[in-house]
């Protein structure tokens, strides 16, 4: 008989333990899954500004490290990256805070994106638009607003909404569908108006947004703007957006809050599924016994309880997947959108089974002493 198919039968037999360490399989995995999610969700709203362009470089000035928080450019430098060997494209890109105030009395902060039309290579993407036309953002008066700012933004984010920025007329013309900064709602805009709206000088800018020339490496055009120009410092996107989730973890709770709670997961359920796999070998000695008394060695004894154990992790696991799915797609309807890539599951799989494989030893260490003719007292 195959050790998988007695530590089923093991399983089957000890309903209530077996429900036990599957429950607390289940709970440990939702909660990992759960803030690891919430995590992803909240880095990406730390680099929202970026996720949204389809820039391959980012000139900023050279003490910035956070997307949240750009220095100011001289418009010149445009011109001067557009000089740099390898750039095909640099766009000038400006950053505005503005009050909002809505119809129905109601106030927010915004967090006004502009970028030059009708190209807006800072955003929105066409596939981020819920309602409306990217084009419609050089209307007189246009912004953008997200659907899921709704609640905070007054009440309505549906073009044709009209509001005041820092007391200056404002129209909705374009709806996004995810587009959430990290902390003000986002607002795309021509660049234009967001120097209008947010009383920034013609002659000043937030960033440079740089495409590089087919068969020049993004590497290459960093490292020539670096060594060339002065005051500012050209990142490659990605590398930009690390920085920037680095240094807003660094200055704040949510790393050491979502740590701790995964860490709190792991730790209970190491003892939940430990203590319950050796009430379960304490109540089935004579069984273990018996099987020693057959000739089954200890090393046969191991591998039932460690297939027991990974049983114990594959359906739990499998149960909790279906819990986070189903969490996943509820809270999507809120604004709360996240991924867990296949690696993270694979990651988070391979943790099930080493708190689950690994509580075992209480119950291996019990069941080692135990003696074949324990079974005839």
């Amino acid at each position: 008989m195959s050790v998988l198919k007695t530590a089923f039968r093991f399983i089957r037999f000890d309903k209530a333990k077996s429900i036990g360490v599957t429950v607390g399989i289940i709970i440990s995995t939702f909660l990992i899954g759960q803030q690891l999610g919430i995590l992803n969700f909240l880095t990406g709203l730390m680099v929202t500004t970026a996720n949204n362009s389809d820039a391959q470089v980012w000139v900023v000035d050279d003490k910035s490290k956070d997307l949240n928080q750009l220095g100011r450019l001289d418009i010149r430098k445009v011109n001067e990256v557009l000089s740099i060997p390898g750039v095909s494209e640099a766009y000038p890109l400006v950053l505005a805070g503005g009050s909002a105030t809505y119809q129905n009395g109601a106030t927010a902060s915004l967090l006004l994106i502009g970028s030059k039309g009708p190209i807006f290579p800072a955003g929105p993407k066409p596939a981020n638009i819920n309602d409306g036309n990217v084009l419609a953002l050089q209307n007189d008066m246009a912004i953008s607003s997200d659907v899921f700012d709704t609640e905070t933004l007054g009440g309505t984010t549906d073009p044709g909404t009209t509001l005041e920025i820092n007391g200056k007329r404002a129209m909705i013309t374009v709806q996004t569908k995810g587009v959430r900064g990290f902390g003000a709602p986002i607002a795309y805009t021509t660049i234009e108006r967001a120097r209008y709206y947010g009383n920034i000088p013609s002659t000043q800018i937030n960033a440079v947004l740089v495409n590089c020339d087919s068969g020049t490496s993004v590497a290459q055009v960093v490292q020539n703007i670096n060594g060339t120009l002065s005051g500012v410092r050209a990142w490659p996107s990605q590398e930009l957006k690390d920085s920037t989730i680095n240094a807003v973890l660094a200055s704040s709770g949510i790393a050491v809050s979502t740590g701790s709670l995964i860490i709190f997961a792991l730790i209970s359920g190491f003892f939940i599924i430990g203590l319950t796999l050796y009430s379960s070998a304490l109540d089935r000695l004579r069984d273990y016994g018996t099987l020693k008394a057959i000739g089954a060695s200890n090393g046969y004894i191991r591998k039932l309880i460690l297939a027991q154990a990974f049983l114990f992790a594959l359906v739990g696991f499998a149960l909790a997947y279906i819990l986070l799915e189903l969490f996943r797609n509820g809270v999507a309807s809120t604004g709360l959108v996240f991924e867990l890539s296949p690696a993270v599951l694979a990651v988070m799989f391979g943790v099930i089974v080493l708190i689950s494989t690994g509580s075992s030893a209480f119950a291996l260490k019990r069941i080692k002493n135990v003696e074949p003719a324990s079974v005839f007292r």
